[in-house]
C-alpha cells in the first residue's frame, strides 16, 4: 500500500510529488521484493495529469520492476450531509460515485476497490442494528455496481470506523450478501479495537480477498476511536499507532496468522501497509525494508511448514 514519505530540501515528500520521485519509490519497493502496489482512488486526479491514463501509469510501474497495480483504496470524505451509508438519503448520490469511479479505473485490472464501510464512528453513534443493517444495503447495491465491471468489492474497518467491534462486525457480514460484499482485513486495525485478527480472519476466511499486514503496539482502551477529528492523530494513547511486521512489542501474532491463511486455502495478493511509518523519526523507506526482510525470512518459512502438514 503507498503510503510513503521521503526527505527533500523542502521537507517530506510522497512519491507523488515528481517522476523522478514516483521513479524512486518504485525501485525501491521492487528492489526489496514486492511483486506490486495497491494505491488509492484519489491519486486518479494525479495519475491523468502526470500520465495521461490510468493504463499509462500502470506501464510506468510495470517498467520499473512491478507487475500490475492489485487494488484501490476509495477513501471517501464522508459527510452526513450526501455522503453518509447509514444514511439511506445518500445513497444515490454514494451509487452514483462508484459507477463513475469504476469507469475512471476500467483502463486496468483491479482485483479489488477497499471501502470503509462506515462513517467515523463519532458521526455514526449510537451505532444501532438498524444503522448497520441500512450500511450493509447500501453496500450489497454497490457490491454489484463493482462486480459488474470485474472487480470485488471489499470493505476495510478502522478502528475508528462506525463498525469495528466484533458485535457490530458479525451484525453487519450477517447483513450483507457474501457473493457482493467481501472482507480485507487489516491485522493492526483490529487488534487496535481489541478484534483478534485471527480469529476474526477464521470466522470470515470465507469472504477474504485482501489485508493489511501491519503491527501495533497498543489497543485503543480509553475510546480513542472517539476522538475529533482524527482518531489517529488526536489519540492518547499513543502518538505511533503503526509498526511493521516484526516489531519488537507488537501486539499480532503473524506467525498464526500465515498459518490460518494457508489452511484456509488463500491464493490471492498480501498487502504490507506503513501507515504514517515515519512518526517519532520513524523512516517508510526502512519499514518497507524490514517487513519484506520479516515476510522472507518469517513468513515464507511458516507458510511452508504449514503447508507440509
Amino acid at each position: 500500500m503507498d503510503h510513503w514519505r521521503s526527505p527533500s530540501p523542502n521537507g517530506p515528500i510522497d512519491q507523488w510529488q515528481t517522476y523522478d520521485s514516483m521513479d524512486r519509490f518504485l525501485k525501491q519497493v521492487a528492489a526489496v521484493g514486492y511483486d506490486a502496489i495497491d494505491t488509492f482512488d484519489h491519486r486518479y486526479f494525479t495519475i491523468i495529469d502526470q500520465y495521461g491514463s490510468v493504463a499509462n501509469y500502470q506501464e510506468f510501474v510495470q517498467e520499473r520492476g512491478l507487475e500490475r497495480i492489485v487494488n484501490t483504496f476509495h477513501a471517501a470524505a464522508y459527510d452526513q450531509r450526501n455522503y453518509a451509508p447509514h444514511i439511506a438519503s445518500t445513497h444515490d448520490n454514494i451509487l452514483e460515485d462508484f459507477r463513475v469511479t469504476m469507469d475512471r479505473w476500467s483502463g486496468i485490472q483491479l482485483d479489488n476497490i477497499i471501502v470503509m464501510p462506515a462513517t467515523l464512528y463519532y458521526d455514526m453513534e449510537p451505532v444501532t442494528e438498524d444503522k448497520i443493517k441500512t450500511t450493509a444495503e447500501l453496500w450489497n447495491k454497490v457490491g454489484a455496481i463493482t462486480l459488474d465491471a470485474g472487480v470485488k468489492l471489499t470493505c476495510h474497518h478502522e478502528f475508528f470506523c462506525g463498525i469495528q467491534s466484533k458485535e457490530e462486525l458479525d451484525t453487519f457480514y450477517a447483513y450483507t450478501d457474501p457473493a457482493l460484499v467481501n472482507l480485507f482485513v487489516d491485522t493492526a486495525q483490529h487488534c487496535i479495537a481489541s478484534v483478534d485478527p485471527v480469529e476474526f480472519y477464521e470466522k470470515y476466511a470465507d469472504r477474504v480477498t485482501g489485508f493489511h499486514f501491519k503491527d501495533t503496539r497498543h489497543q485503543d482502551l480509553v475510546g480513542d476511536y472517539r476522538r475529533r477529528p482524527d482518531a489517529e492523530l488526536m489519540g492518547t494513547t499513543t502518538p505511533r499507532w503503526f509498526h511493521e511486521m516484526g516489531d519488537e512489542g507488537g501486539l499480532v501474532d503473524f506467525e498464526a496468522f500465515m498459518r490460518a491463511v494457508v489452511r484456509n486455502g488463500y491464493d490471492g495478493w498480501l498487502s504490507v501497509e506503513h501507515d504514517k511509518a515515519n512518526k517519532l523519526g520513524g523512516d517508510h523507506a526502512e519499514s518497507t525494508a524490514i517487513a519484506r526482510w520479516y515476510a522472507k525470512n518469517v513468513l515464507e518459512k511458516v507458510a511452508r511448514e504449514e503447508a507440509a502438514k
